[in-house]
C-alpha cells in the first residue's frame, strides 16, 4: 500500500471544503496519508480548520509581502516535499496540488528518487507541461463533479448529499457513492473484492461501521445498497464476495444506454455544467467536460447532434448563454461557467 505526502496550493484549488475532500478521498482510495501540508493559508480559509486539523494537516501561513509572495510559497513548497523525499523513507508517494509549470523540477527529482508522484489541478490553472511531468494526473472537475446517468432517477448529486434530510438516507446514499468511486477508480473491470473494497473504506471514513447501518456483516450491507440503489452487483464466488458495477455488467449495460441526439444533448450538457457549478469551479477546459460526457453516453459524437468539432458545441452553448468562452495566456480555449 502506498505511503503519502500530499502538498497543497490551497490558491489553486480553489480552498473550499468540498474540493480539499474530494482530493483526499482520491489520495486515500490510492494509500494512506502520513504527511499533508498546506501553503497560502490566511484567515478567510478559516472554514478549513476542521478538514485540516482532522487530517493532521501542517498549515504554512501567506505572508503578503511584495510582488514575489506567490513565489514564496511555491518556492516553500519545493524545499519542504524535498525535505520529506530525502528524510521520511516510509513515504514512496507524493501528491502535488497545483498545476504551475514551476514544480515540474520538483516532480523530475522526486521521480528521479524513485518516488510516484500524483498531480491533482483545476483544468483552467493546469500547465501541459507540469500534466506530463508527473506520473498521473487528475483534473479536480473530474473527481469532484461528474454526473452519473442514474441521476435522473431523482437521487441528489455527491454535492447536495449534505442537505438536512433523513440521517439514515444520507448516510446510506454517501457510502453507496463512496463505494461505486472506490471500484471505478481501483480496477478496470469495475470489480472488486469485498475485503478489498472494505479497506479502502475503512481508509476514508475511519468510524465506518456496517452495525451503524443495521448490518451484521459487511456482506449484508453491500446486499442492502445493491438492491436500493442499483449501483453494484454483489456474487459469491467460491466463498469471496464480489462486487461489480451496473455499468460493467451486461444486465446493467443493457437499458440504461442513452444517446444523445439534436433534441436532448443540450439537457446533458446542461446538468454536467451544473455539476461543476455546485462543485465550486468558475472555468473548465472543454477537453475536461467532452471527457465527462463521453464517460456517461460513450456513442456521444458532436456530428451526431449537428456540429463538425467539440469547439462548435461550446459556441452554440455561449449562444445559449451556458457558457462564455475565454482564452487563457497559451490560447488555450477555456468556458466560464454562466
Amino acid at each position: 500500500m502506498s505511503k503519502y505526502a500530499v502538498f497543497v496550493d490551497l490558491e489553486n484549488c480553489g480552498a473550499k471544503v468540498a474540493t480539499l475532500n474530494s482530493i483526499l478521498e482520491k489520495v486515500k482510495i490510492r494509500g494512506d496519508v502520513l504527511l499533508g501540508r498546506v501553503y497560502g493559508y490566511t484567515d478567510r480559509f478559516s472554514d478549513l480548520k476542521e478538514i485540516l486539523l482532522s487530517n493532521t494537516f501542517t498549515v504554512v501561513p501567506s505572508i503578503r509581502y511584495g510582488i514575489a509572495q506567490k513565489n514564496n510559497a511555491d518556492i516553500q513548497l519545493v524545499v519542504d516535499a524535498l525535505e520529506v523525499a530525502y528524510t521520511n523513507p516510509l513515504i514512496d508517494s507524493f501528491c502535488i496540488v497545483s498545476g504551475d509549470s514551476d514544480y515540474t523540477p520538483l516532480v523530475g527529482r522526486l521521480k528521479a528518487m524513485g518516488k510516484f508522484v500524483l498531480g491533482i489541478s483545476r483544468s483552467e490553472a493546469a500547465s501541459t507541461i507540469f500534466i506530463n511531468a508527473c506520473n498521473e494526473f487528475q483534473f479536480l472537475e473530474s473527481m469532484g463533479g461528474r454526473t452519473r446517468k442514474n441521476t435522473q432517477r431523482g437521487r441528489k448529486s455527491p454535492k447536495q448529499s449534505a442537505a438536512p434530510q433523513t440521517e439514515e438516507m444520507l448516510d446510506l446514499d454517501e457510502i453507496n457513492k463512496l463505494l461505486v468511486s472506490i471500484c471505478e477508480d481501483q480496477s478496470a473491470s469495475g470489480e472488486m473484492y469485498a475485503s478489498e473494497l472494505k479497506n479502502v473504506l475503512m481508509r476514508l471514513r475511519p468510524d465506518f461501521n456496517e452495525k451503524s447501518y443495521g448490518c451484521a456483516t459487511f456482506f449484508q450491507l453491500l446486499t442492502r445498497l445493491s438492491e436500493k440503489f442499483g449501483d453494484v452487483h454483489v456474487r459469491n464466488d467460491n466463498g469471496n464476495v464480489k462486487i461489480s458495477l451496473a455499468g460493467h455488467t451486461e444486465e446493467g449495460a443493457a437499458g440504461e444506454s442513452i444517446t444523445l441526439g439534436k433534441d436532448n444533448w443540450r439537457e446533458a450538457f446542461v446538468a454536467q455544467l451544473e455539476a461543476y457549478k455546485e462543485g465550486g469551479f468558475d472555468r473548465i477546459n472543454p477537453s475536461i467536460l467532452k471527457a465527462d460526457i463521453l464517460t456517461n453516453y460513450p456513442d456521444f459524437n458532436e456530428r451526431s447532434i449537428g456540429f463538425k468539432r467539440f469547439s462548435d458545441v461550446m459556441k452554440q452553448l455561449e449562444k445559449d448563454g451556458k457558457v462564455k468562452i475565454e482564452m487563457d495566456e497559451q490560447k488555450t480555449m477555456l468556458v466560464k461557467l454562466m
